[in-house]
C-alpha cells in the first residue's frame, strides 16, 4: 500500500495494531477522521488519553472502573455470597445485559494457555482463592468461554479448592462450545447462568 503522506502511513500503521483492524480498515478509520471537525478527532484524542491516566481496576473483583471499588461491588443490593468468575470485563457486560445474576465477580485478567506463555501467577487467581479462604464466598460459578483454555482454568480453579467447603458450579452449556461468551445472545446467556449445573458434573460429561 503506497501512500502519499508520511503523517497518513504512521496514523494508519498505528490504527492497524488494533486487533481486528486491517490497513485497509485503518485507512478508511483515518480518512473518516480527517474528514470530520477537528472537534471530535480532539474529543477523541482526549477520552482515550483519560483512559489510560484514570482508569482503575476494582480492588475487589478487578474489573475495570471509574473508581478503587466498582459499582458492583459496592451494591449493597447485590449477593456477596456469590461470585462469577470471568476471563474479563466484557463477559461482566454481557452477564449484565441479561439482568438474570444478582451476585458479585471475579475477574481473572484471561485463562491458562502454556502456549501462549500465560500460567495461573499470571491471572487473578490468587485474590480469587484468598476470598474463598476468607470464608467470603459461599459458590463460584465458572463463567469461562467453553475452550479447551476455558475448560483448564476452570479445573485448575476447582483443584485449588478441593479442600474447601464451597459450591461449584458452571454456566449450562446452552453457549456452543469454542463460543465466546460475550458473542452469546442476552437469552441464551441468561437462562445459562440460571441453570447453571454442579462443576463436578460439567467434569462427567467431557
Amino acid at each position: 500500500m503506497e501512500f502519499s503522506s508520511k503523517l497518513l502511513e504512521n496514523a494508519v500503521y498505528e490504527m492497524s495494531q488494533l486487533p481486528g483492524i486491517g490497513k485497509r480498515t485503518a485507512l478508511r478509520l483515518v480518512l473518516h477522521l480527517l474528514r470530520q471537525p477537528s472537534s471530535q478527532t480532539e474529543h477523541l484524542i482526549k477520552a482515550l488519553g483519560q483512559l489510560r491516566e484514570e482508569i482503575k481496576f476494582c480492588k475487589k473483583c478487578h474489573s475495570i472502573s471509574d473508581d478503587h471499588i466498582c459499582d458492583i461491588c459496592s451494591n449493597p443490593n447485590r449477593l456477596q455470597e456469590i461470585v462469577c468468575v470471568v476471563e474479563d470485563i466484557r463477559d461482566v457486560m454481557a452477564i449484565e445485559s441479561t439482568g438474570q445474576y444478582r451476585g458479585l465477580y471475579h475477574v481473572l485478567g484471561g485463562k491458562i494457555s502454556p502456549l501462549d506463555g500465560i500460567g495461573p501467577q499470571d491471572l487473578n487467581i490468587a485474590s480469587l482463592l484468598f476470598k474463598v479462604n476468607a470464608g467470603e464466598v459461599k459458590e463460584l460459578i465458572f463463567a469461562l468461554s467453553a475452550t479447551m483454555e476455558g475448560d483448564t482454568t476452570n479445573f485448575y480453579i476447582y483443584k485449588q479448592l478441593e479442600d474447601q467447603e464451597i459450591k461449584t458450579s458452571t454456566i449450562a452449556r446452552g453457549i456452543g462450545v469454542n463460543d465466546e461468551l460475550e458473542y452469546a445472545d442476552e437469552v441464551t446467556l441468561g437462562r445459562s447462568i440460571l441453570n447453571r449445573i454442579p462443576f463436578e458434573n460439567a467434569l462427567k460429561s467431557e
